[in-house]
């Protein structure tokens, strides 16, 4: 189903190992309104959508995120390589630390780890696409807010670039959202549909 090219999406070059950006930056990785939990919800949703093209939007953007995901990594990797305990101590990373090293591991920026329940699969094409437009604005919100905290250009630059693409998702799945109002009632699509009481 995939091809694979062994290159990030968009380049990581960090120079500069900050552990305190990690710490809260990893939450992109498997915090409520990550990439992980993106990818799981657009990919599992693929499934019951009825429509060919919404579900083509589905499965592009959800293997994106796995994209983003493989970013989101490289740049918490970057970010803590070669640190010292002194580093580690000083940053408050040490947390992390014990249960992690430095190796990489989903969870959020107050150290939850991911859980399913951050995802949405209600198996209705409206429900679900309007709950992928909110996710996509959470998460461009939670870049803004990793942005204002990080001052290092090299960190700032990928994140820019995957706030950009929260905003593409955005609208691809409002166009999405189009097509799946022209399959309903075409006078309310906020109408009841007998339609709905078969199982597809």
């Amino acid at each position: 189903m995939w091809v694979y090219e062994k290159k990030l999406e968009y380049p990581v070059n960090i120079k500069i190992p900050n552990a305190a950006a990690a710490k809260v930056i990893i939450t992109q990785m498997g915090g409520p309104d990550g990439e992980l939990a993106a990818s799981m919800r657009y990919l599992n949703q693929r499934f019951s959508m009825p429509y060919s093209d919404v579900k083509g939007v589905l499965t592009d953007i959800g293997t994106e995120e796995l994209a983003h995901l493989e970013i989101v990594g490289a740049i918490v990797y970057q970010l803590t390589k070669g640190l010292s305990i002194e580093e580690i101590k000083r940053s408050g990373f040490d947390t992390y630390f014990v249960d992690h090293t430095t190796g990489i591991y989903p969870q959020a920026a107050a150290g939850v780890p991911f859980t399913a329940s951050y995802l949405q699969s209600k198996g209705d094409a409206i429900t679900d696409i309007f709950e992928d437009m909110a996710a996509e604005q959470k998460a461009r919100t939670t870049y803004d807010n990793l942005i204002r905290l990080v001052d290092d250009p090299d960190v700032i630059d990928p994140l820019k670039f995957l706030r950009e693409r929260e905003v593409v998702h955005f609208q691809r799945f409002g166009e999405a959202l189009r097509t799946v109002q022209e399959n309903l009632n075409p006078k309310n699509f906020y109408a009841y549909n007998p339609e709905f009481d078969r199982v597809r």
